[in-house]
């Protein structure tokens, strides 16, 4: 029991290090004589990307990134809900989600990137919401949607760069840019 009282603390420690993301990469605290491994979210490897807008930090965190919607790659109630919408088959809101997804993984997987959080840290999967900035400064979010691979998604009170987002959806639209060209 006393074991398992530690593991509860620390993951509860852990937790609370990384919302606050104020720790140095891989630096190591001690908590009960044991070393735990603290992550900054200054400088974090993205471990996989899940899908056009959602990636894995190498400290297990998900993270969806803020203002930006890209097709689903597996067929899921969301896929269903947007073929829907779009009068498109699920085959090919599929082929669409895979190309996003392959787009994103080209810019940040395997990398280590910054994270910047607008109003709300986390949505009700407990995702980190975030606006992901790449080695060279480029936002992550941006760069998908300048690319076409991904729509305007803007959830209140998350909006600090809705305009930003919709000039660039606008620009790769009227260019034929990435899903846009389907």
């Amino acid at each position: 029991m006393k074991k398992l009282a530690m593991v509860f603390i620390i993951l509860i420690y852990s937790h609370a290090a990384f919302a606050g993301g104020s720790f140095y990469p891989d630096a190591k605290v001690k908590i009960n004589g044991l070393l735990v491994k603290t992550y900054d979210y200054n400088k974090i490897l993205v471990t996989k990307v899940v899908d056009g807008d959602t990636l894995h930090l190498e400290n297990g965190d998900r993270v969806r990134l803020i203002g930006i919607d890209t097709p689903e790659s597996k067929v899921n109630a969301k896929l269903r809900r947007d073929s829907k919408r779009t009068g498109k088959d699920y085959e090919t809101i599929a082929v669409m989600g895979k190309k996003a997804a392959k787009f994103t993984a080209s810019l940040v997987n395997g990398k280590c990137v910054k994270l910047e959080f607008d109003v709300q840290k986390r949505d009700r999967y407990n995702r980190l919401l975030a606006y992901v900035y790449l080695p060279d400064g480029k936002m992550l979010n941006a760069e998908i949607v300048k690319a076409g691979y991904a729509q305007v998604m803007t959830v209140p009170p998350n909006v600090t760069h809705q305009d930003m987002f919709l000039e660039l959806q606008k620009e790769a639209r009227e260019n034929n840019r990435g899903l846009w060209r389907e």
